[in-house]
């Protein structure tokens, strides 16, 4: 009868639930510990820094510093780079020798501090103003840089603020310009990697180059606009899936947390919560051999399955009409 047929259709559903469940197991049990990229040792800076402090300009200059004597402090064994979160620099960064120079006089020889900041166009420019990421070598240069290019609205920019006459989230009077796209970086002594500047990295197939495949995903972050809140635990979350959509490991640097080492399956190896100062040393895990069915195939795997789900429905409804 109709009332039997309904039933087995539930336990079918929770059957394949189970079944989804015990193979992700299956699949975490026989993947045995992360490997590890050799010679390469990261430090992950958290200040925690209230956003209330974050962009006073009595205080940049201590912020600055205090990150710089973070990321200075003994390691056994040292980093090989070291890693600032978003907007760690509160100002122009590529603009400010000084602080360029004190921060490659902090920067591992041989290595890299990548560090969140501010960046503009040139003199004589069209005057435009980025959310950027700047790799700075021991000698206070940049070695790379990338602008971010998903922005958040109202917060970054404000759409049609000339007609709607309203200001962003973050009080500026200027929206932020976007940079060209997902991009894979090559620096010194590191794999290849995908920056991800905040919220950029809760897109799922929009993380990582389809032509120019990176070895890790990097995503610096301030939630510090969240407080204590689901926000910061929200946004980790979608992060963590990245790297198991794409088989990529997740580096992710957080100015009030959370920041993480997570490994190409999704496993957290180290972390600092929300809401604390401390730093994270730890090694680079290894990305997949191979990428698993969604870093392949992107959203049309997704599109499938609703689709045969969708045709299984229809089929069901009809049967149970009949």
């Amino acid at each position: 009868d109709l009332d039997r047929f309904r039933l087995r259709v539930l336990v079918a559903a929770l059957a394949v639930l189970a079944l989804v469940w015990a193979g992700g197991a299956g699949r975490l049990a026989l993947a045995g510990p992360s490997e590890t990229v050799p010679d390469v040792r990261l430090r992950l800076v958290q200040p925690n820094i209230p956003q209330v402090e974050k962009w006073k300009p009595e205080l940049r200059g201590q912020h600055f510093l205090s990150q710089l004597r973070m990321g200075s402090l003994p390691g056994e064994p040292p980093p090989t780079h070291v890693i600032w979160a978003e907007a760690a620099a509160p100002f122009f960064l590529a603009e400010t020798p000084e602080a360029l120079a004190l921060l490659g006089e902090a920067t591992p020889e041989a290595g890299l501090t990548v560090v969140g900041t501010l960046r503009r166009s040139l003199p004589g420019e069209p005057y435009q103003i980025w959310n950027s990421l700047l790799a700075v070598t021991r000698s206070g240069q940049v070695a790379a840089a990338y602008d971010k290019s998903h922005l958040v609205p109202f917060g970054e920019y404000v759409p049609f603020r000339s007609i709607l006459g309203l200001s962003s989230v973050a009080a500026g009077t200027a929206d932020f310009s976007s940079g060209s796209g997902i991009a894979t970086l090559s620096l010194p002594g590191l794999p290849e990697v995908s920056p991800l500047i905040c919220y950029e990295v809760i897109f799922p197939a929009e993380v990582a180059d389809e032509e120019r495949r990176p070895r890790w995903l990097l995503n610096l972050t301030n939630d510090g606009w969240y407080g204590h809140s689901p926000g910061p635990y929200q946004h980790f979350a979608s992060a963590r899936l990245r790297a198991v959509e794409e088989g990529l490991p997740l580096v992710r640097v957080a100015n009030t947390g959370i920041s993480a080492i997570v490994d190409a399956h999704g496993r957290v190896l180290d972390q600092l919560p929300l809401g604390a100062q401390g730093l994270i040393d730890g090694e680079l895990p290894v990305a997949l051999a191979a990428p698993p069915p969604y870093g392949r195939f992107g959203n049309a795997l997704v599109f499938a399955l609703i689709a045969l789900v969708a045709a299984a429905g229809l089929a069901l409804g009809r049967r149970a009409r009949s």
